[in-house]
């Protein structure tokens, strides 16, 4: 690889003339960068497609810039599993090339993967086109998709140590719970201040309906149709199952959960600021359909399921608090972020009234 003045321009996150020095040293003979662009949608790593001789297309995945939650964003996690997961598993994800822990290439640690084809679902915009036919077909893939990792054999595949599984959900409670204490000294440090009491009542609600631990499975941590790469044809699929940055082993039920919360359905009163909202339209299961298919293809216990859509609510506000952090610290890249700090409040409303109701609504 020919590293010369002809390289493309940068795009933040990205020292370009760095990388092209690293992919001649690691991936030898994969041609020269043509074109590195930042593939939008994702709110929390940075996802780009670099193109090199020939068209070839790879992807580069990179920790978010500024306000960086601690734990979070580990590259090194995520490249394992995805590598672990490629070898011959039933959960459909990208074939993995190179990582890199040496933050003085690009000023992260970052991996590369294989490019694959297919579509980022996500809007009622991209709804047009399909047809319900489609539609069903598209979730019932995603389920199955869900139950795959689920039910991986995490010892055939070297992932029995990728985490701890015993104490999970407490564990995950007060990791989220610290992950907002973080964000919020951030915020702060930006002279704004958030008043959400709903959050700390929250807090104490889940502490006191923690369930059993479950047996240790593999789980994703952001389960949902737009962290996927869907084809409609010739049969509707999943094509790839991406975004595991927090992927570990532990409580299946907390995926499920936090599908459904991202879950939209036509009759919802509010649209959260993330997720796919095209799951609303003709077609596409209800969140009771979507878990009754699961349910089907697991045989899992879910009495305790409201708990667990409520905890989703919970981990899903932190989350995007810490979004809410890198936007007024002027460090987000893209669209869209001057609407997140607006869900919060919704999904802390929405966690109190599933453990009020005991309902999926």
């Amino acid at each position: 690889m020919t590293v010369d003045a002809e390289l493309p321009a940068g795009v933040p996150g990205i020292d370009v003339p760095r990388l092209a020095a690293w992919l001649a040293r690691e991936l030898p003979g994969s041609g020269r960068i043509t074109a590195i662009d930042l593939i939008a949608g994702g709110r929390s790593n940075l996802t780009y497609g670099i193109t090199l001789d020939g068209g070839r297309r790879v992807v580069l995945r990179r920790p978010p810039l500024g306000h960086v939650l601690p734990t979070a964003h580990d590259m090194g996690r995520e490249y394992r599993v995805l590598s672990a997961l490629g070898g011959g598993t039933a959960v459909p994800v990208p074939k993995t090339l190179a990582f890199c822990d040496d933050e003085d290439v690009i000023g992260a640690r970052f991996y590369l993967m294989d490019f694959v084809d297919g579509r980022v679902l996500r809007t009622s915009e991209d709804a047009e086109g399909i047809t319900p036919e489609q539609a069903r077909g598209l979730s019932n893939a995603l389920a199955e998709a869900l139950a795959a990792i689920h039910t991986v054999d995490v010892q055939a595949v070297g992932l029995a140590d990728f985490g701890r599984p015993s104490g999970y959900m407490e564990r995950q409670l007060k990791r989220w719970g610290k992950q907002w204490d973080s964000s919020q000294e951030a915020i702060r440090g930006t002279g704004t201040t958030r008043d959400l009491p709903e959050y700390d009542r929250l807090v104490g609600r889940l502490a006191e309906r923690l369930p059993a631990d479950a047996p240790a499975r593999l789980v994703h941590g952001d389960f949902r149709l737009d962290n996927a790469l869907a084809r409609l044809e010739p049969r509707p699929e999943i094509a790839a199952v991406v975004d595991w940055e927090m992927s570990t082993l532990g409580d299946p039920l907390s995926d499920l959960g936090l599908t459904l919360v991202y879950w939209a359905e036509a009759t919802d009163a509010e649209q959260l600021p993330v997720g796919a909202t095209i799951t609303a339209a003709p077609g596409f299961f209800t969140r009771r359909e979507f878990t009754d298919r699961y349910a089907a293809l697991t045989g899992f216990d879910f009495a305790d399921l409201d708990f667990y859509v409520a905890f989703a609510c919970f981990k899903l506000a932190v989350i995007l608090e810490g979004i809410h952090a890198r936007f007024l610290q002027n460090a987000t890249v893209g669209e869209g972020f001057d609407q997140i700090g607006a869900g919060v409040p919704v999904l802390l409303e929405r966690a109190h009234r599933t453990l009020d109701t005991g309902s999926l609504s």
